[in-house]
């Protein structure tokens, strides 16, 4: 593990309140490596409601705020104001809050995916180069070590050039009408006022796309997509399968459903070279498989001797004890922790911290989006996803 700061960094948090699935999840996270302590925030777009739940986190009175432009004025105004502000609110409103965000210098962390619109991705990208602040995007996923370690074997050359990447992320929980679907966090992802032009892709697609580039190092240029709406009246898809062709080389291969009746979270990888292959599923993200050409496959098992220092940088747990879901998303908050630290004692940050989502791949996610949207809709024609 890196050397933490001498004190907690200040965490404020806009969204995220009573009953939010993905609020718990950050804040669970945050508290793992003891990095943060959350002391300010914005939680419900009603105010009194949003202040009843800060007081049960132990947030002070003062620092339990209406709305995020309050929070801004008035951390802004502190000396120990937030040094890292959470945006966990749905699609539609993470533009304007985490603009702002960044345009009063805060360093931000933000949901994915980052926005719903190309253009407010650009700017918001543009708008972190200006102010240079830490943002940072929620794919928590590559946080687990042993995603991380196959990241370095791909780097190291181990796999050979890569040649093809299977990547997707499954659920059920849409898969009956609107409204009746058990879904985690709302059907409000079905509603496009909110979610955005596309659900499925958008919402867990966005997910597969980065585990493939952050694994093999290369970024998609274009696209070929078939979206699909099952469940009648929807007006967003809920299954999506897309071609890719990488900047690199690598021909990959997405699929992105909210209607895989039975699957609660399949999450999974698999990543062929000229000399091997691997493959990683988050249900046993304690496992890594590997399949060297004319070679015994192995499963690496994390933590174990000789792994990689990527790998082993964010383990705090030893081998043979499982680690899990809010121990990736630590890795990411502690990631941006150190990156954060860093700036504030004036020196460089480890680079092996340097392995968290950063604005310009949740703006790559967004136009990802958009161009399979366009290649659908022209009947699954390529069309350019570079960024």
């Amino acid at each position: 593990m890196a050397e933490s700061p001498a004190r907690r960094l200040r965490l404020g948090m806009v969204g995220g309140g009573t009953g939010s699935l993905i609020g718990d999840s950050h804040r669970i996270a945050t508290r793992l490596d003891e990095r943060y302590e959350l002391v300010a925030g914005a939680l419900d777009i009603d105010p009194e409601r949003g202040k009843r739940f800060a007081a049960t986190l132990g947030i002070a009175p003062d620092r339990a705020y209406d709305d995020y432009r309050q929070m801004i004025e008035r951390e802004q105004a502190r000396p120990d104001g937030c040094d890292l502000v959470t945006v966990a609110t749905p699609n539609n409103t993470h533009f304007e809050i985490a603009h702002a965000l960044v345009q009063g210098g805060f360093n931000v962390l933000c949901e994915k995916p980052l926005t719903t619109r190309v253009e407010d991705a650009f700017a918001l990208a543009k708008a972190v180069r200006d102010r240079d602040v830490v943002f940072a995007v929620m794919y928590g996923y590559t946080g687990y070590p042993l995603v991380r370690e196959a990241r370095a074997m791909v780097a190291a050359g181990e796999l050979g050039a890569v040649r093809v990447v299977q990547t997707e992320f499954l659920h059920g929980f849409m898969a009956g009408p609107s409204g009746q679907s058990g879904a985690q966090g709302g059907v409000w992802r079905l509603d496009p006022s909110i979610q955005g032009r596309s659900f499925a892709l958008a919402d867990v697609g966005t997910h597969a796309l980065f585990l493939a580039s952050f694994i093999i190092g290369q970024q998609v240029a274009e696209v070929a997509a078939d979206l699909h709406r099952f469940v009648p009246g929807r007006e967003l898809d809920d299954n999506a399968h897309v071609l890719m062709r990488f900047d690199g080389g690598a021909k990959g291969m997405l699929w992105a459903s909210g209607v895989a009746a039975g699957v609660t979270h399949g999450h999974r990888i698999r990543v062929f070279g000229e000399r091997g292959g691997l493959e990683w599923h988050q249900s046993r993200p304690n496992e890594l498989i590997y399949l060297p050409q004319n070679g015994r496959p192995q499963v690496i098992e994390r933590d174990a001797p000789g792994l990689s220092a990527a790998s082993r940088f964010r383990s705090r747990i030893s081998a043979g004890h499982p680690g899990g879901y809010f121990e990736a998303w630590a890795n990411v908050y502690s990631d941006v922790a150190d990156a954060i630290a860093a700036r504030i004692a004036g020196k460089p940050a480890d680079p092996l911290a340097l392995q968290f989502p950063t604005v310009g791949d949740g703006a790559r996610g967004v136009k990802f989006v958009d161009a399979a949207l366009a290649s659908a809709q022209q009947g699954g024609g390529w069309v350019d996803a570079r960024v």
